[in-house]
């Protein structure tokens, strides 16, 4: 049987992980860290390495600056395994700093966010699209026009909304060409609003609810699943890609909504445990 064939398109980033006792309040004071790194970041690296890590077939599309940071991006997508189609933009590859607690809070600033003026590699990117089970189209306008290209292709559209409000502008058009729709619940108030309101989008849909596990709907019917018992939360950032990745697998493998969240959860549990993007394959 052959690996599954995932395409995947969205950003990658460096990032410095700045960890805290507590995220700092919106007044002028000092804070000490309790320690910092530097590793890959960006919702599609985390996703492209944890389908690598589940023994996906995956080629990713992204853009980096020519600078160190985008090097040691590609190095630690390449090294995973990851098939990278990067379009080099001017200026520096995009990088985050990220002030984390221990509850899982954090806060994103962004430093650089590289502008793709020309594309260099369509007809690459044109077959690994081509030849795709699934294509994940994330959130970035570099992204935006293979959302077009993925459904005149008939490659089946996975998109990933994040804090979407169910109103932002910028997430519309991936909404409307997505068959399978994620996000999580940070924009809404409660469980029920969040369940009328992926009950309104009339296809698959899956919020995550951080650690009180996911809630899923297909066909009208409303799915749950709970979020699996760790001993120890590492790092949190990758969680929701993961999910996502364990999701996306079990559907091609022909799991129903509930197996296929269940294998969601399990694989956000492996990234929670991990200090990476993704667990070790």
């Amino acid at each position: 049987m052959r690996k599954p064939r995932v395409f995947v398109a969205g950003p990658v980033s460096w990032n410095r992980l700045v960890f805290l006792d507590q995220l700092p309040e919106a007044r002028p004071h000092t804070v000490f860290a309790s320690g910092h790194r530097t590793t890959v970041g960006g919702t599609s690296a985390g996703k492209a390495l944890n389908l690598a890590s589940l023994g996906a077939d995956v080629t990713l599309r992204t853009v980096v600056g020519d600078d160190a940071a985008g090097r040691a991006v590609l190095d630690v997508l390449e090294r995973a395994g990851v098939e990278v189609i990067a379009e080099v933009a001017d200026g520096a590859t995009e990088q985050h700093l990220n002030l984390m607690d221990p509850h899982g809070g954090r806060v994103s600033i962004y430093l650089e966010l590289p502008e793709l003026r020309v594309s260099r590699h369509d007809e690459r990117t044109a077959a690994a699209l081509a030849a795709a089970d699934a294509a994940v189209i994330d959130l970035a306008d570099h992204a935006r026009p293979l959302l077009s290209a993925a459904r005149a292709a008939g490659v089946p559209v996975w998109c990933d909304l994040h804090d979407y409000d169910g109103v932002a502008d910028f997430h519309r058009d991936f909404l409307e060409a997505a068959d399978y729709v994620f996000l999580n619940n940070d924009a809404f108030t409660g469980e029920d609003a969040l369940s009328v309101f992926l009950k309104s989008l009339d296809k698959p849909a899956v919020a995550t609810l951080g650690a009180a596990g996911a809630l899923g709907v297909a066909e009208g019917a409303v799915h749950r699943v709970p979020a699996v018992p760790i001993e120890e939360i590492v790092d949190t950032n990758g969680a929701g890609d993961a999910f996502f990745s364990g999701f996306l697998l079990a559907h091609l493998a022909s799991a129903d909504m509930p197996a296929a969240m269940t294998a969601g959860a399990e694989q956000a549990a492996r990234c929670l445990a991990s200090p990476n993007l993704a667990p070790e394959a």
